[in-house]
């Protein structure tokens, strides 16, 4: 699989919609994910990413503002043991509870769909790292509409064991900008780490579109002692 540039990807898409990079850095320190959101409408971009524990929530920047909350409001990553848990909406709180009664991560996605937002059906987007004995390993999932049709959900796991230095995979909601917004198609992107977390941090941030972008999470784990760096960027400052 041909490795991509991730700002290339980032620069000439102008609306990837959420999306989720997973993978680990050249040193093989660290085990690395990202998380970041986009929005078109005023109540997307009403938004902030806050502290919550030891994973993070979106929180309405002007409260008053806010509409719909459904969607939008919602703990992208919480913290489950030795696992970390990143998604694009409340399927978070799915995979922490059932994989806390000992289900697996495709278990507990299988009692959840896409977003019924019609008529994009937002494919719902998720990653789970495990770090145990200094030994690391992740999947990520998509869960979609089959090529717009709400009537069957296509449901595909990608598993990541013994993870190779300097790779990353990065999986996103939409293919583009459009109406309807078109799915994200294939497996994840092949793309590149880097050993530190601020030059990580900038490089997405710097890339996603100035317009749509709201908020990014970027999170180091060092996969020897399981401490971890996180950097939240917010559009929206308070």
């Amino acid at each position: 699989m041909e490795m991509l540039s991730l700002e290339n990807e980032l620069k000439e898409n102008s609306y990837p919609g959420r999306g989720i990079v997973i993978g680990k850095s050249p040193n093989s320190k660290y085990a690395i994910t990202a998380y970041f959101i986009m929005g078109r409408s005023e109540n997307s971009r009403n938004r902030v990413f806050v502290t919550d524990g030891e994973g993070i929530r979106t929180q309405a920047f002007d409260p008053s503002k806010l509409v719909d909350p459904s969607l939008i409001i919602y703990a992208p990553v919480r913290v489950l043991g030795n696992k970390t848990i990143v998604t694009n909406g409340d399927q978070t709180d799915t995979i922490y509870e059932l994989m806390d009664k000992q289900q697996t991560f495709e278990q507990a996605l299988r009692t959840r769909e896409f977003e019924p937002d019609a008529p994009n059906y937002t494919p719902r987007i998720s990653g789970i790292m495990h770090i145990e004995n200094g030994t690391y390993n992740y999947a990520m999932s998509i869960l979609k509409s089959n090529n717009g049709n709400p009537a069957a959900c296509n449901r595909y796991t990608f598993a990541y064991t013994n993870p190779v230095a300097g790779e990353g995979h990065f999986i996103h909601t939409y293919k583009c900008d459009g109406e309807p917004l078109p799915s994200f198609e294939g497996e994840p992107k092949l793309v590149p780490t880097t050993d530190d977390i601020n030059t990580f941090t900038d490089m997405i941030w710097n890339s996603l579109n100035e317009e749509n972008k709201v908020s990014l999470f970027v999170r180091y784990i060092d996969i020897e002692t399981g401490t971890y760096e996180t950097k939240i960027v917010n559009k929206n400052q308070h």
